[in-house]
């Protein structure tokens, strides 16, 4: 019997001891043979012999007993395979860790949004992103929509939620949500109160309104009901921010389009009072809108793909707002 080298020292063993060579003992375990193990590994049989060999000499203990018509594990040899295959295991769980923490979603978000977008659709997406992909970040810009669509032209915003008069074949849209226009004033406005108002009852009041509130521009529905209520021409003031309009009419400067189900809780507050019209009021399309040639990261990318499909399981009777 070939006599084989003391054991190296646990610390030396753990040091040098190459996985390969376990990886290989596991196959020879569960094998009948050398020649077996070899054609289940793609090896050549010499190659197995070895790397059995060189394993035996590291553990300092046969491993296998053989001879011909025998090929048995020793004692040493099904302790080292219960090891080994313990071994194999927490290696593959660590294959997966390390694929898990490289898959783990990174990157940032930046949103381009026209002022008080009010949606539940996209704020129940922004909690299931953010419970999906905790390590990504977000921003969201308010500007007017005619910024928020240069922004994702330019590439310099992931997405945009905003409202579209034109549409750009560089880009590409779905609907996120309708949504309807009225006419409010503030408490300290003369028609403040009334239930007995028609249309007439505006001709020549003064008004403010939106900066986007023109015939040319994403607002035209609302410059026509403007219109058709003889509002006063002149605008005494204009914003891109919904908040600010609102703060306007608030202070009484005049007459103003806001989103009815934006300013519902205002109106049961007191603060702001609808006018006529009361029917067929302008409706308002609010749009996701990405640039598809943009390079996007995978924040960004599992930020659009969720915000769409959860647009697509909602008929827009579901994201119509009024």
């Amino acid at each position: 019997m070939t006599l084989l080298p003391k054991p190296l020292h646990p610390e030396r063993l753990a040091r040098d001891l190459d996985w390969n060579l376990l990886r290989t003992f596991i196959v020879l375990a569960r094998s009948s043979s050398v020649t077996e193990a070899a054609d289940r590994l793609r090896l050549k049989q010499p190659t197995v012999s070895s790397a059995l060999k060189r394993l035996e000499e590291r553990i300092g203990k046969r491993l296998i007993n053989r001879s011909p018509g025998h090929f048995e594990l020793t004692e040493a040899g099904r302790l080292l395979h219960k090891e080994a295959v313990d071994i194999q295991g927490a290696i593959l769980r660590l294959g997966t860790l390390m694929r898990d923490v490289s898959d783990e979603v990174r990157g940032h978000v930046d949103i381009a949004m026209a002022s008080h977008v009010v949606s539940p659709l996209f704020d129940e997406t922004l909690r299931q992103f953010h419970q999906m992909h905790p390590a990504a970040t977000i921003s969201i810009n308010v500007s007017a929509s005619k910024d928020a669509l240069e922004a994702v032209t330019g590439r310099r915003a992931s997405l945009a939620v905003c409202l579209v008069r034109t549409r750009n074949p560089k880009l590409e849209y779905t609907r996120l949500f309708r949504e309807f226009f009225g006419l409010f004033c503030g408490p300290s406005h003369p028609l403040f109160g009334r239930s007995d108002l028609t249309k007439a009852d505006l001709a020549g009041q003064s008004s403010v309104s939106f900066v986007t509130d023109r015939l040319e521009d994403a607002l035209r529905p609302v410059t026509l009901m403007r219109a058709e209520a003889d509002l006063d021409d002149r605008v005494v003031g204009t914003s891109a921010n919904l908040e600010e309009v609102r703060r306007m009419i608030l202070a009484g400067l005049g007459i103003g389009p806001l989103p009815v189900h934006v300013v519902r809780r205002d109106v049961e507050d007191g603060m702001l009072w609808q006018l006529p019209p009361y029917e067929n009021l302008p409706e308002i399309d609010v749009h996701v809108v990405w640039n598809p040639k943009a390079k996007m990261n995978r924040a960004e990318t599992a930020m659009l793909d969720l915000l769409l499909e959860q647009i697509k399981q909602r008929p827009i009777e579901e994201r119509t707002y009024l």
